[in-house]
């Protein structure tokens, strides 16, 4: 494999690499060397994730070498030559002002992605390199657990309260197999994605969720999902350090999105009403207990579970604290027109005040909730849904992950919320509340309809912040798609001081992009949305891409700007016969929304292309969606990819949020639906039509026409 030097560091790195890629390195170590965020962005198709992994592991076998040569000079120079200057034996040796002074130091990376099956891919391509890192692949009980009893429960949540208590008596197996096995060879040294992870925990019968926490402790570079990281609670579940760490956000193009997800949520009248009925459960079982003067469950060593360990009373107040949230919630005034009102984002504070949650409370209630969900989880009899609570609990981590001291709305952390989140209380829409409870405790809310409490975030920054917060080395995020990237880099409100814009590998001449405005009718194309669903505009559409697969060869992508536009639009040519005669020409494969299917479709549409004589396929799908993402089509496979309308961002923001409840929408890139947003929907679908390095390198003129872009 070559050996590239960059910045004075050694890339071992498979191939000769192109000059986008040592540019794309050079950015990498930058950031690693200086201890700075960097954006960077490079065409889909440009060896990203290899660049990285090299990148990144050079560098830390340099800082391990860096470190050998400092202990030996030292040693050397104080016993053989104690005239002589530390600075002579080389830079390595004399970078006495890098606090990296021994191998602990060296900062682990952390590489995250949006799904498994893309951290899969990464995994593969580092198995590709000559590096073999100590390796970690995080997951949920959910992807990891191999025990029958607690796999077979129905929700999450209950898997890992179930989990916690087999795990707190010793009582599974799997989990005790764990200190002593996870030092064996083939279990620690080899790269193992999630589902070698499990295929080993099954084969040595140990766990594989609490082997790969164990894993993490020494691993060089540690893989999990973005949300891992967003997500405070996460965090904290999987007890993440990112003190000196080096965080890489991977296809970065997701992480606006998922900063705000991560970091909002609705609390409905059927969380709290399922909730409070819980409760009542469990109130009426201990209370029967009481009376009966039966021994606490805890002391029966027959029993499936052990018991509550909580008073009466105890039980009682957390049930009054969410009766006075649920009447806090149902005493807000709302207009009659069923908009909602929304509120600075402090209010929450003052809401949850008067349900007695606050800072100095939010742990007793917490311990309360968790004691309650782990008593009721994998508990023999009718299946008791806790999911009310636990969101609860949720809420109650997310509200309160501030400091203390800083929950003032004066206070830096009360402002970041007042500026980056805002309060919505709207009427259910839904109106699916529990049967009323009839004790002296019920409220009159409960015959009424009901609110929807909406804690929205409406800056990615905020958690941004967060994470600069806990002490990480480097934050680097890249994708192929960032575009605008200034625009980009002040939505996540952290310095970016190392920025790349990459050009693509793919010459300008071996790619056509145009527009056609009117079908062969003479009708507008349009996607506005009230031409959308004309009857003249669709069929000239139909008719339009008749007449191009009857010239282009091999496979024909479509993209729609939404699966309901592409639903719509397919229906209507089924209806008027121009999907039969689309057919005719090329066989229509229909990208399903869910992933499962999406497999099997994409593998008919290989074969059908490849099929001797074929003169290829339609394949029309949805933005965003898995084609959009290239979907590892080769160049024949589809020479012409056709898109119609850009993904334009809803008017009126979130579901239900009035347009004037979006912080700083005319004041910023980002918050208006202008240039901004507009491009930033269709850069990343327009990215990956470029292709793969290598499809392109040995044919430099490919036949037919390589793209269209009716508007």
């Amino acid at each position: 494999m070559p050996k590239i030097v960059l910045n004075g560091v050694t890339i071992d790195f498979p191939f000769q690499p192109y000059k986008c890629q040592q540019e794309y390195m050079t950015k990498v170590l930058e950031c690693l060397q200086q201890k700075v965020n960097g954006i960077l962005e490079s065409p889909t198709g440009t060896g990203k994730t290899l660049c990285l992994l090299c990148t990144t592991l050079a560098w830390r076998e340099h800082l391990r070498d860096t470190i050998s040569a400092r202990k030996i000079a030292e040693r050397v120079q104080g016993e053989l030559f104690p005239n002589q200057a530390l600075s002579s034996w080389g830079s390595a040796a004399a970078a006495a002002e890098d606090p990296i002074a021994c191998y602990t130091d060296i900062p682990k990376i952390i590489y995250a992605s949006r799904t498994h099956s893309q951290l899969t891919q990464v995994i593969n391509e580092l198995r590709n390199t000559s590096y073999r890192p100590k390796v970690c692949v995080l997951g949920s009980r959910e992807q990891l657990c191999i025990h029958p009893e607690v796999k077979k429960q129905e929700s999450n949540h209950m898997q890992i309260h179930l989990c916690r208590r087999k795990v707190a008596s010793r009582s599974c197996h799997f989990y005790n197999n764990v200190e002593e096995k996870s030092l064996e060879q083939e279990l620690a040294s080899p790269i193992l994605d999630i589902e070698d992870l499990v295929k080993s925990g099954s084969k040595h019968r140990v766990c594989p969720y609490y082997l790969s926490r164990n894993l993490k402790q020494q691993a060089d570079i540690v893989f999990m999902p973005y949300n891992y990281l967003l997500d405070a609670k996460s965090r904290r579940a999987h007890s993440i350090d990112l003190k000196g760490t080096v965080v890489i956000f991977d296809e970065a193009h997701n992480v606006e999105k998922m900063c705000e997800e991560s970091a909002s949520f609705d609390l409905t009248p059927h969380d709290l009403a399922s909730g409070l009925d819980v409760i009542d459960q469990v109130l009426e079982e201990q209370t029967k207990t009481a009376q009966q003067g039966e021994p606490h469950p805890e002391f029966s060593m027959d029993s499936p579970s052990p018991g509550l360990n909580m008073e009466l009373e105890d039980i009682a107040k957390l049930k009054m604290i969410l009766l006075r949230l649920e009447g806090a919630i149902d005493a807000v005034e709302l207009p009659g027109d069923d908009s909602g009102v929304t509120k600075p984002g402090s209010y929450i504070f003052e809401l949850f005040a008067e349900a007695q949650i606050t800072f100095q409370t939010k742990g007793c209630i917490l311990d309360s909730l968790d004691q309650i969900i782990q008593h009721l989880a994998g508990r023999a009899g009718v299946f008791t849904n806790t999911a009310g609570l636990q969101k609860l609990a949720d809420i109650i981590q997310t509200v309160f992950s501030v400091d203390p001291s800083e929950g003032s709305r004066g206070s830096p952390a009360g402002l970041g919320a007042l500026q980056s989140y805002k309060v919505h209380i709207h009427p259910d829409a839904g109106h699916r509340r529990t049967a009323q409870r009839s004790d002296a405790w019920s409220t009159t809310a409960a015959r009424k309809r009901g609110k929807v409490l909406s804690y929205w975030c409406f800056s990615p920054g905020h958690s941004m912040r967060e994470l600069v917060r806990q002490g990480v080395r480097s934050l680097i995020l890249t994708s192929g798609t960032l575009a605008p990237v200034s625009s980009f880099a002040l939505e996540m409100q952290i310095p970016f001081p190392v920025c790349l814009e990459n050009p693509h590998i793919i010459d300008k001449h071996q790619i056509w992009v145009g527009v056609v405005p009117r079908g062969p009718d003479g009708a507008q194309l349009s996607s506005a949305f009230d031409r959308r669903f004309s009857e003249e505009c669709l069929s000239s559409l139909g008719k339009a891409l008749g007449n191009i697969a009857r010239v282009v060869p091999y496979g024909l992508l479509i993209f729609f700007p939404s699966y309901p536009v592409m639903e719509k639009s397919l229906e209507f040519w089924r209806a008027r016969d121009l999907a039969r005669k689309m057919e005719a020409l090329k066989p229509l494969f229909v990208e399903p929304r869910s992933k499962g299917s999406f497999s099997e479709t994409i593998s008919a549409y290989y074969a059908r292309v490849a099929a001797p004589g074929s003169t290829g396929c339609h394949l029309p799908g949805g933005l965003p969606g898995q084609g959009q993402r290239g979907a590892g089509l080769l160049r024949h496979e589809w020479p012409w990819c056709d898109r119609h309308g850009p993904p334009v961002p809803p008017p009126h923001g979130p579901p239900g949020c009035p347009q004037d409840a979006v912080p700083g929408r005319d004041e910023g890139p980002g918050w208006g639906w202008g240039p901004v947003p507009l491009w930033a929907g269709v850069v990343p679908a327009a990215g990956v039509q470029g292709g793969e390095p290598g499809h392109w390198a040995s044919d430099p003129a490919p036949p037919g026409l390589r793209g269209c872009l009716p508007l």
